[in-house]
């Protein structure tokens, strides 16, 4: 099993699932709730189908990988120059103390959110909203099973698909991900999915990046959540 990374979901539950629709928009009330108890705006899912033009080759990755990506991003924040190299396969991402460091605030929204469900909506907003406990911890995959038990927000962390995009853009120059003012381009998205088939070196980086990026940047174009699951 892995995650799985989702915009657009809505619209293809009711063409495809119309009672895991109808689930699913109850999963996006709770999202509502936790943002008008912050004083924020709505957000309102997309029905009608959408051009979702994603340059990502993959939906889904190992839960581990975000892992990588997370433990990247908390080097290069900690220490602007820092250059990612490949860590070894048994090296734990996760025990990395510069994480645990940034994981007492939710400042961050790649850092402080589920790693097997939940929700960032198309919302600009400073810190990651929290549904009860206001905590964020490392979680993984064999906490799923716990967290689905639980009533409430899935995941019990909202994050801003736009606070996101802002931290992808940030760590890219730590994996040699070349943007220009924050913008993908077409040759270097297919770029980076050459060097995910190689299956080497920064892989499990690229991977998490790459459809995170995607999702993210369709998220804010068609104000569609992105949704861990």
């Amino acid at each position: 099993m892995g995650l799985a990374v989702c915009v657009g979901m809505l619209t293809e539950l009711l063409e495809d699932d119309p009672e895991s629709a109808e689930g699913f928009e109850e999963e996006l009330a709770e999202a509502n709730r936790v943002l008008a108890a912050a004083g924020l705006p709505q957000h309102t899912e997309p029905r009608e189908p959408m051009e979702l033009d994603s340059r990502a080759s993959i939906d889904g990755f190992p839960y581990s990988f975000i892992h990588y990506l997370r433990r990247a991003y908390a080097h290069r924040l900690l220490s602007p120059d820092w250059v990612a190299t490949p860590l070894p396969d048994d090296v734990d991402p996760t025990a990395d103390p510069k994480i645990q460091a940034l994981l007492d605030g939710s400042a961050s929204h790649l850092l402080c959110h589920s790693d097997a469900e939940g929700f960032y909506v198309p919302i600009d907003f400073k810190d990651v909203l929290f549904d009860g406990d206001d905590s964020c911890e490392e979680d993984d995959e064999d906490d799923e099973d716990e967290e689905e038990e639980e009533a409430g927000l899935p995941g019990g962390m909202l994050g801003s698909s736009y606070r996101l995009l802002e931290e992808l853009v940030f760590v890219a120059p730590a994996l040699g991900i070349h943007l220009d003012n924050g913008k993908l381009s077409d040759e270097e998205a297919e770029r980076i999915d050459a060097l995910i088939e190689e299956d080497g070196g920064l892989y499990r980086e690229y991977v998490s990046w790459l459809l995170l990026y995607e999702s993210a940047r369709l998220s804010i174009a068609h104000k569609t959540a992105i949704v861990f699951c």
